[in-house]
């Protein structure tokens, strides 16, 4: 067994542990409530800490993004599986669509304040390709019939079911949330048959 730290060394990284999960509790709020690119003192005011404490743990970045990930996982990690869906074909577009609204709504200040870092954080981009991946399994365990289209008309479906989809009706053109639902759930039902029809030809 290692020795036992001085009490006095045991203090100090016990402080420093939870200043760490403090720091990344409020980056995770200021970020959940819409500031994408939190400033330090914000941060410090809000988890109780001195700027000087936030910069020492702000220099390792990656370290805080993967801490903030693993807490945004354990809420969304439920709404997502590769298990195949039961229902008729409609029922299961009506349920992607569903779901991808619930998932995105809660991803979405997150995957913007990532998008922003991205280009300089290896994990972020490991993680923005994990989450293409996850969401691609996920469209064909809910609409199997994916997989026997043209390529082009299954990258068009996986195409209007991103994310990215989804942030410009929800940001850019400013619908509301049932609005782009409905524009989501529109263009999957107008792309299945058409692309189907193409394929019999």
């Amino acid at each position: 067994m290692p020795p036992r730290p001085p009490a006095a060394l045991d203090g100090r990284l016990r402080r420093s542990a939870r200043s760490r999960q403090a720091i990344v509790a409020a980056l995770f709020e200021r970020i959940g409530e819409g500031i994408l690119q939190p400033t330090a003192q914000q941060v410090a005011e809000r988890a109780g800490v001195g700027i000087r404490t936030v910069f020492r743990h702000f220099s390792e970045m990656d370290t805080l993004y993967a801490a903030m990930n693993a807490r945004l996982e354990g809420d969304v990690r439920p709404m997502l599986s590769t298990a195949p869906r039961p229902g008729t074909r409609d029922e299961r577009i009506a349920g992607l669509v569903r779901q991808r609204t619930q998932l995105f709504e809660r991803i979405a200040p997150y995957k913007r304040a990532g998008n922003l870092q991205r280009w300089r954080s290896r994990f972020l981009q490991d993680r923005h390709r994990l989450l293409q991946r996850v969401l691609h399994d996920d469209l064909r365990a809910w609409l199997p019939e994916v997989a026997g289209l043209p390529a082009e008309a299954a990258e068009a479906v996986d195409l209007v079911t991103s994310f990215e989809a989804w942030d410009r009706l929800r940001a850019d053109r400013q619908l509301g949330v049932q609005a782009a639902a409905a524009v989501m759930e529109h263009a999957v039902r107008a792309l299945l048959p058409a692309a189907s029809a193409k394929a019999r030809r």
